[in-house]
């Protein structure tokens, strides 16, 4: 447990649930936590007990990726911990692959409808039928060359990386139910509330239940990592940093022992602290980041190990420069910086004469 974390709680403590296998963290909410393939390992989805049009079942928050181990593990999950019931609503928390990626074999397989931001549902349409420019083709190589990432090689692999979105969400449903920010959404007789956020994905929704004082913060709400907040090709303007900063500050009105249910990590209260660590941490890396642009122009590939002093490989790399882009944009639109693009093609940021 690192020093931020020792100022949270997590009431289980180091319990996990089993592999296929459900564990309920309050009245009607089970935890499930599946393996993902990458660095960041698992992650967090759940069973709310429902009832809808008087049939009793389950509502799913996120589905995970879609490969077979995934496929594999959901049918331990229907054989063993439904209590017979069936799949009444697939809810996404937001469009990136491990959280929408097995939504459309959800939904199909119990004929069940996805309940989606409107924003994350039309992004992932578009990324699953017109290809990826988030973190590879044409699109991604060049916005990462523009911002200074040119080794040649690195190139030719994000530009050859066209596939990245699709193979882990071949497709979404062809019809969805919109959540947007203040609706609440009746889950098996108790009131949740939708909480959009920015940042991170488009149009992230969490949800918080005052009846059991229990958020689903998605990836808005993490215990333990930092959320990756990027800028993309798709918008090259935006300014991802302070739409999260100013987000994750709506937390705050919840009741200060909310129980957090992250989609990584363990459930954990302490909401109100760890918004403050958030920011903190995100104000020292724009110190860092401001201090060493003033004292020369930079483009996001030199001052990406400002911010990330580990070694990263190239999938992890592009995620990397979407985040100091991020974290360049808010001191340039914040007036801290400037910005200009060289004769090479390459943005920098600084202090120009």
């Amino acid at each position: 447990m690192n020093l931020l974390e020792r100022e949270l709680n997590y009431p289980l403590g180091d319990t996990l649930p089993a592999p296929g296998e459900a564990l309920e963290v309050a009245p009607g909410v089970r935890w499930i936590r599946m393996a993902l393939p990458f660095a960041l390992d698992h992650i967090n989805l759940w069973l709310l007990r429902d009832k809808i049009d008087g049939v009793e079942g389950w509502s799913v928050v996120d589905t995970c990726i879609s490969h077979d181990a995934s496929r594999a593990q959901w049918e331990q999950i229907f054989a063993t911990q439904l209590q017979g019931l069936p799949i009444l609503r697939v809810i996404v928390t937001h469009m990136h692959p491990d959280h929408i990626g097995l939504a459309e074999w959800l939904c199909t397989r119990w004929n069940a409808p996805l309940w989606i931001s409107s924003t994350d549902y039309h992004v992932a349409r578009v990324l699953t039928t017109a290809g990826d420019t988030l973190a590879g083709g044409d699109a991604a190589a060049d916005f990462f060359a523009a911002h200074g990432l040119v080794d040649p090689e690195s190139v030719a692999k994000i530009r050859a990386r066209s596939s990245y979105y699709v193979n882990m969400v071949p497709s979404v449903p062809a019809s969805f139910v919109r959540m947007m920010d203040g609706d609440v959404v009746s889950i098996g007789g108790r009131a949740w509330r939708c909480i959009s956020g920015y940042g991170h994905s488009p149009e992230h929704i969490a949800l918080y239940c005052e009846e059991l004082n229990a958020l689903l913060g998605g990836d808005m709400m993490l215990p333990r990592i930092s959320t990756n907040v990027s800028v993309h090709a798709g918008e090259p303007e935006a300014n991802s940093l302070k739409l999260f900063l100013d987000s994750i500050e709506r937390f705050k009105a919840l009741p200060a022992d909310v129980l957090g249910l992250p989609s990584h990590g363990k459930p954990f209260t302490g909401v109100h602290r760890r918004v403050e660590q958030l920011k903190e941490h995100h104000r020292d890396r724009l110190a860092e980041l401001l201090e060493a642009c003033v004292a020369r122009p930079l483009s996001a590939a030199e001052g990406l190990p400002i911010l990330f002093k580990r070694a990263l490989d190239l999938h992890q790399m592009t995620f990397a420069m979407g985040e100091t882009v991020a974290h360049l944009h808010l001191l340039w639109f914040s007036g801290q910086l400037q910005r200009r693009r060289g004769a090479d093609g390459i943005y920098r940021f600084g202090l120009f004469q």
